[in-house]
């Protein structure tokens, strides 16, 4: 129902006023988010590999589902040591049987359950581009399932807008560093990513994990 004419002879509804949809909370902390300048790149040092895997773990507890994580870095830089601790503690938080993760080298892509939430692991080194890239289906996943992916240069670089980046190298002295690169809307992920000695989820421990290296031929991406 329509009352008088208003000033300027425009026309008001009666009733009570609607809210804005475009100003609840919500959508306002969204366009906020879309508006932060990106996070400073995050750098750590991982001295051995137990810190590897508390990166993977910190990051399993602090990121949403449906997250993309791009692994970087050389042969043997720890890649997969990392994704291995991410869904073994994924799949603690949900209560799910903890697995083993080998290397996905020659598999190209596994995929695990952490409860109702998917999480695809891929490995994309024997790859020679995009077109390869569609074959395995993965497009279809990002976005929908958490996706951790090594090498993910042969990603076409839309699939790779968002996503969390993690370049890691060989300090050296032999430990290793990493550099996380948070996308716009999640730098306060930062604070807790800090916090990378945290104690190995029940089912992972130190057999468990030399079990699945085992298996994978003893690779660690």
């Amino acid at each position: 129902m329509e009352s008088g004419a208003g000033r300027g002879g425009v026309i008001r509804a009666a009733g009570p006023a609607r809210e804005d949809p475009f100003a609840s909370p919500a959508t306002l902390a969204y366009h906020g988010a879309m508006h932060e300048p990106d996070p400073e790149p995050l750098r750590l040092v991982l001295r051995d590999e137990a810190a590897t895997r508390a990166l993977g773990r910190a990051l399993a507890i602090a990121v949403p589902a449906g997250t993309t994580i791009l692994l970087e870095g050389p042969l043997g830089a720890g890649k997969t040591a990392l994704a291995r601790a991410f869904v073994q503690a994924r799949q603690g938080l949900a209560g799910a049987l903890i697995e083993e993760v080998p290397s996905p080298s020659y598999t190209l892509v596994q995929s695990y359950a952490a409860g109702a939430e998917e999480i695809w692991h891929a490995d994309l080194y024997r790859l020679g581009g995009a077109a390869e890239v569609a074959e395995l289906g993965l497009e279809a996943a990002l976005g929908r399932a958490t996706c951790l992916i090594e090498w993910p240069d042969r990603l076409p670089a839309a699939d790779r807008e968002g996503a969390i980046a993690i370049r890691l190298g060989p300090d050296g002295a032999g430990g290793r560093w990493a550099e996380v690169r948070l996308p716009r809307g999640l730098g306060s992920l930062a604070a807790p990513l800090r916090a990378t000695v945290l104690p190995e989820p029940a089912g992972a421990a130190a057999g468990t994990l030399e079990t699945a290296d085992a298996a994978a031929g003893g690779e660690d991406g």
